[in-house]
């Protein structure tokens, strides 16, 4: 089954009979996983391994994508002052195969983007993946937890009125306050990581 639209769903706790209902309500057949660490204390059912078989057991397809489109990188040219910046990692060679392999395989799937965020504004998935997405033109439908699907222009609609950036001012135009609410949401939600800090920098 083709899709012109590409889906992301956060596995939360769900019981993975309640998530692949919601798969199953929204016709999912592949799942493209984007944790850069597919394991939870919390929800072992989601784990790599169990996913990919309880999956594979259900009809869907899955595909790891963690080290191409996960949240956490190994590169240090990655990291400003121990923080992931997100525009430095979506320039990386990885990243963009990440991307590739998405627009590629939703010619013949219809493909769900699985994190682990029940909320897309929390989650890398809905603030870069599904934004880089956006701009090959891909339509993107975030599936809560609820089963009620919100489309991605919704979805940063929500980001802006977070930060008090959803209503028209005179000094900034509709697409300049998206990026500062994705901005601000960035620093809030990106990796830190200790190793990658500059000598002297406080964590900000």
């Amino acid at each position: 089954m083709t899709s012109s639209t590409i889906f992301t769903i956060g596995h939360s706790t769900h019981s993975f009979s309640s998530f692949l209902s919601l798969l199953r309500k929204h016709e999912i057949t592949a799942v493209a996983d984007v944790r850069s660490m597919p394991a939870s204390r919390f929800a072992s059912q989601f784990n790599r391994d169990s996913a990919k078989r309880n999956l594979g057991e259900s009809g869907i397809e899955y595909v790891f994508l963690g080290e191409e489109l996960g949240a956490r990188s190994n590169d240090a040219t990655c990291y400003v002052d121990g923080r992931v910046a997100y525009s430095r990692l979506a320039q990386t060679p990885e990243f963009a195969k990440g991307i590739e392999r998405l627009l590629k395989g939703m010619q013949t799937e219809r493909i769900a983007i699985m994190c682990t965020e029940q909320e897309p504004l929390d989650c890398h998935r809905a603030i870069l993946v599904a934004r880089v997405l956006s701009m090959h033109g891909v339509a993107i439908d975030h599936i809560h937890g609820d089963g009620h699907l919100e489309g991605h222009a919704s979805a940063m609609e929500r980001l802006m009125a977070r930060y008090g950036l959803a209503e028209d001012d005179l000094f900034n135009t509709p697409a300049e306050r998206l990026e500062m609410a994705l901005r601000r949401q960035e620093k809030r939600i990106a990796y830190f990581n200790e190793e990658f800090r500059v000598d002297g920098m406080a964590r900000k």
